[in-house]
């Protein structure tokens, strides 16, 4: 048996092609509306999950709160840091007063005086 033209079905020899069976015994002009409204389906779900790029909306909305932990684990760990410089310094000024004694006032830094400057003439 051949085609007939007009119609959808294949010669029982041939393949049928990958439609669904609610295709095969609707009429073209239903099935062409049918298979528009699964496109525009499709545009729509894609316009929702992608947007106007090709990337997910969702993935989208997690790049601020990967660059905002990112800050925050810097700062926190900075902050860690600081601190523990601190400790150690306020430690070794502690073993220095322990070393010494407690500083003299001859000991400090003294600043030279105005007068003392030797002025070019």
């Amino acid at each position: 048996m051949s085609d007939t033209p007009g119609t959808d079905t294949p010669a029982r020899g041939t393949e049928a092609p990958a439609v669904p069976e609610a295709f095969h015994a609707t009429p073209n002009a239903e099935r062409y509306v049918l298979q528009a409204d699964a496109l525009r389906r499709q545009q729509l779900r894609a316009a929702l999950l992608y947007g106007s790029s090709r990337y997910w909306r969702r993935r989208q909305r997690v790049w601020p709160a990967v660059v905002a932990g990112a800050i925050l684990t810097a700062v926190v760990s900075g902050g860690i840091v600081v601190a523990g410089a601190f400790e150690k310094q306020q430690a070794i000024n502690e073993e220095r007063f322990q070393q010494y004694g407690q500083p003299s006032a001859s000991a400090s830094p003294v600043e030279p005086s105005p007068s003392s400057s030797p002025t070019p003439q």
